[in-house]
């Protein structure tokens, strides 16, 4: 059995006693019967007969009951305003979908009108189209505002970010990058890469600078060079990155000069050691000449050979060959000839001198003679450039060494007077049988001193050792006791004398 366009059902309800069901699909997309079928709604619509009078339809689809009721007017504003911004409505246009109070084609231009509907029909169906597309703008908005503020603060904050960021050519050691930074100064800059920079680092520009995009900023490393220049070492900091380089910047010549290490040498952080020695001018005066060199020589030696002066045998310079040749420097070479001559000479002995009580005051009598050492002496006899020099001591050696004196001196007081003996001529007596010698001894050595005492005579008196060693004052007081033991007896020839 097949279903009719129309059916009609019983009801009880509001909608009369029969009422017309219409289905949906239809050739109008914006109404929900009749001629069209409704993009929203999967259902017909219920219409009130004609005769049976208007009806208000209260059915809502679920889609549409949870969304809150707006005034349409308000709903035009919206809409209005997002057309006002340049944006759309998604599912409008696309869908086919007219905003509301736009007219409907195909309807009114074709003059076409909906079946058994009468003006009041027509225009309850044009509130119902405005209703439903109010509602669709409602629902549209709520999609699209917080897409549009999202993409507002995203606009906001992009044009901050942007305005923060700032390109900046940065060099370390002469190697440039270029780099995106929020830095506001170069010590900001530094501190975000990671960079380290020390007491003889240099930064280009300085580290307060404040950044702006396009700037350029350079760190050099600072590099321990320990430096020999013209003799003389120092401990030199540079940020130069090869030798020619750093010596630019000291202000060292390096035209004519010698370098331990090439020019192009790089510097490495770790440093190097270099030697440098400048080029200058010396004066070499030889064999009645003047010669100047420019020479970066170490040692005078070198410069008088670069000079062409060849030194031979015992020649030598007016400064030492080993040392270094300043600049304005004049050197004199000396032409040396001579011999070596060797003499012997006499080392003087020590006397040791000891007291002995038992001899009078002013008597020393040696117990041990002294003996000269010799010494081997070798001189070196010189002409520098003709002229004769004063002989000069080479070496000496010990042939024999000196052997010392020994001596007792006296200490003991003088003898008192011998009464009876006393105005003798004892001078007289000493001359006739000594000559006045204290130390006079007879050419057989029975006799000597003043007086030529025996010894067993000398010792019989109270004399210690021999006469002649005593003083003459001794000799004199044992001669005055021998007189008044026995007269001038003991004097045969000469003891007239004492009386004369």
């Amino acid at each position: 059995m097949s279903n009719p366009q129309y059916e009609t059902y019983g009801t009880d309800g509001m909608y009369g006693p029969y009422a017309t069901y219409i289905p949906g699909p239809g050739p109008d997309p914006t109404a929900g019967y009749g001629t069209g079928p409704d993009p929203t709604a999967g259902y017909g619509m219920w219409e009130a007969p004609v005769a049976g009078g208007a009806y208000r339809d209260t059915y809502r689809p679920a889609y549409e009951q949870r969304l809150l009721p707006r005034q349409a007017s308000g709903e035009s504003r919206l809409g209005s305003g997002l057309r006002e911004s340049g944006l759309r409505e998604p599912g409008l246009r696309e869908s086919g979908l007219r905003e509301p109070g736009l007219r409907e084609p195909g309807l009114r231009e074709s003059g076409l009108r909906e079946p058994g509907l009468g003006p009041r029909s027509d225009r309850r169906a044009a509130r119902r189209r405005r209703e439903r597309n109010a509602r669709r703008s409602e629902s549209a908005m709520r999609r699209l505002v917080p897409q549009a503020l999202v993409v507002a603060f995203l606009a906001g904050g992009t044009t901050a970010f942007v305005a923060k960021d700032k390109a900046v050519e940065l060099s370390v050691d002469g190697k440039a990058r270029t780099l995106h930074t929020f830095a506001d100064d170069v010590r900001e800059l530094l501190a975000e890469e990671d960079l380290p920079v020390g007491a003889h680092d240099r930064v280009t520009p300085g580290r307060d600078t404040e950044l702006e995009s396009g700037d350029q900023v350079s760190v050099d490393h600072g590099r321990p060079v320990r430096l020999t220049l013209d003799g003389r070492r120092h401990e030199v900091w540079t940020t130069a990155r090869t030798v020619e380089g750093m010596l630019g910047r000291l202000g060292v010549r390096a035209e004519g000069a010698y370098l331990s290490v090439p020019r192009s040498r790089p510097i490495g952080r770790s440093g190097l050691t270099l030697d440098v020695r400048t080029e200058r001018a010396v004066t070499v005066i030889a064999d009645g000449r003047a010669r100047v060199v420019r020479t970066n020589a170490a040692t005078v030696r070198e410069a008088v050979r670069g000079a062409g002066v060849t030194l031979r045998g015992q020649d030598t310079t007016s400064v030492p060959l080993g040392s270094f040749p300043r600049d304005g420097q004049t050197v004199t070479v000396l032409r040396v000839t001579g011999a070596k001559e060797v003499r012997e000479e006499l080392i003087p002995f020590l006397v040791s001198r000891t007291d002995d009580p038992s001899l009078f005051r002013g008597i020393e009598v040696v117990d041990s003679a002294g003996q000269p050492g010799v010494r081997r002496v070798t001189y070196l006899m010189r002409t520098v450039n003709g002229v004769r020099q004063k002989p000069r001591r080479e070496r000496a050696e010990v042939v024999r060494e000196p052997r010392t004196q020994l001596v007792r001196v006296g200490v003991k007081p003088p003898p008192p007077s011998v009464e009876g003996a006393e105005g003798l001529n004892w001078h007289g007596l000493a001359a006739c049988e000594s000559g006045g010698r204290p130390t006079a001894v007879d050419p057989s050595g029975t006799y000597g001193g003043l007086y030529q005492f025996d010894t067993r005579t000398w010792h019989g008196l109270g004399g210690k050792g021999r006469p002649q060693d005593a003083s003459p004052a001794e000799q004199t007081y044992r001669a005055k006791k021998l007189y008044l033991r026995h007269g001038a007896s003991p004097w045969p020839h000469c003891g007239m004398r004492l009386h004369s």
